[in-house]
């Protein structure tokens, strides 16, 4: 063998040792291929499907077996066809559906009082028989409602500096939907992107009426105002309501530290003015004193302490002091920190029965993720097959590659809320990158054990991936 040969045969053997690494990686953004492997390995239908029916360990023959036909399922599918009012007899037929269709979105309705896929049939009667007669008393918390005090991020993006704007909303929520109304079964999910959704699932909470549900969103509600207006909550009263009080102390005015630091809400002109906006105008001259105050840096150029905090307290200062004639200057301080900190909730996906809402465990297809330029290059390159998934863009001057990471809508333990990261939720690609590690792994079992065969739940793969 000539030299050239060895030569030619090493560099072979180098492509196919490259090639045999690189089995078992599954390049991120969203494929249609990659989501029909998820449905039909990894989805839970056995376990949504126990939740939506809501047996309570009573033996299947003793519960309302059609309840589950009655429940309305919503898909979004990737030709931009929205198929509504679906109903599924069993987790079988769930799940065939879900694996047949490929939805790139699933959305869950109420329980209506016949099954909702047959309803033309029940309107030709001329009775309104179609009704929504259940549906759990949902939330959706999302941060794009948070621009005016979201610096950090915009558009799709989230990171753990301004995540804890939604921690704040689950601790808040959570905490008066179990003290305050006595609920017990609530489901937090994230969403996918930037926000959370919240599943109240007991008897009571499911039955109860648009009217009742708008009375607990109202409840909650103290956001009056929008970007636009200089007032954005109100306080009755000479003291807050309990369930203010607790939440102020417990919970807001802690993040509220942590987000003055994060978002930097003092830092420059354009964002201070709006802080003193809220504070009411017969009271200009103190308003004028900080302005002047801030304008001028008095602060020391070599202060350690950060400009943020010494603003901050500087207007805690002035409006605590006693010297304001006005009382209501007393609770501006407590209105700032709500106007920037308390849950901004969609209030009419809460009020009405017949809302979708996003189910668990869905794959979110427009995640945005930055790269390196040579990052994005080196992994892309790889797989010219699905570089429709990768754009270019131009920031600053400079060439940016960006994908989009599919993220699982994945449960959020609320007692654990303040660990849970956003960027590190279980995408598609990682998912399977998983699967295909673990089913290596089982076929080359010195043991011969056999493997694990699928089952009609679709969820027979689990244990290879970080999903469970």
């Amino acid at each position: 063998m000539t030299g050239d040969q060895v030569s030619k045969g090493s560099d072979d053997m180098m492509i196919v040792e490259y090639e045999q690494k690189q089995v078992n990686v599954v390049p991120d953004g969203f494929n249609s291929h990659y989501l029909k492997v998820y449905y039909g390995k990894l989805s839970p239908y056995a376990d949504i499907f126990k939740w939506m029916s809501y047996r309570n360990g009573k033996p299947y023959i003793l519960i309302n077996q059609s309840y589950f036909g009655q429940r309305e399922f919503s898909f979004t599918l990737d030709n931009d066809v929205y198929p509504q009012f679906q109903s599924f007899s069993s987790v079988s037929e769930l799940g065939s559906s879900v694996k047949e269709k490929c939805p790139v979105k699933i959305d869950i309705g109420p329980v209506y009082s016949v099954d909702p896929a047959k309803r033309h049939a029940y309107a030709q009667s001329g009775d309104n028989v179609f009704i929504p007669v259940e549906r759990e008393l949902i939330f959706d918390i999302d941060m794009s409602d948070y621009d005016d005090v979201s610096y950090c991020c915009s558009g799709a993006d989230v990171c753990l500096e301004c995540w804890p704007l939604m921690t704040i909303a689950i601790k808040v929520i959570d905490t008066a939907l179990r003290d305050d109304f006595g609920f017990s079964h609530i489901l937090w999910v994230y969403s996918g992107r930037r926000g959370v959704h919240c599943w109240v699932c007991d008897g009571k909470a499911r039955r109860l009426t648009n009217e009742q549900r708008a009375a607990i969103a109202d409840y909650f509600c103290v956001y009056k105002g929008n970007e636009n207006s200089q007032k954005k909550v109100s306080f009755p009263g000479l003291s807050l309501h309990p369930f203010l009080a607790r939440s102020y102390t417990g919970v807001l005015t802690e993040f509220f530290k942590k987000l003055l630091l994060s978002q930097k809400i003092l830092s420059t002109k354009e964002r201070y003015e709006k802080i003193l906006d809220m504070i009411p105008n017969p009271e200009q001259s103190i308003t004028s004193e900080l302005r002047g105050r801030w304008q001028e840096k008095r602060q020391t150029s070599g202060s350690k302490e950060d400009i943020n905090v010494v603003r901050w307290e500087q207007l805690k200062t002035m409006l605590q002091s006693g010297k304001p004639k006005v009382q209501g200057l007393r609770r501006c301080v407590e209105e700032i920190v709500f106007s920037l900190t308390y849950p901004r909730l969609d209030m009419q996906v809460s009020k009405h029965m017949n809302h979708l809402l996003k189910a668990p465990f869905c794959v979110h297809p427009k995640t945005v993720v930055f790269l390196e330029t040579f990052q994005a290059l080196n992994h892309f390159l790889c797989f010219p097959q699905l570089i429709i998934t990768m754009h270019l863009d131009i920031l600053n001057d400079a060439l940016f590659y960006y994908f989009v990471s599919c993220r699982v809508c994945v449960p959020i333990d609320p007692n654990h809320c303040e660990d849970f990261d956003p960027t590190a939720v279980p995408t598609l690609s990682t998912l399977l990158e998983q699967l295909n590690i673990g089913g290596l792994r089982a076929e080359g079992d010195a043991n011969g054990t056999e493997r694990h065969s699928g089952n009609q739940s679709g969820f027979s793969d689990h244990r290879f991936c970080s999903l469970c």
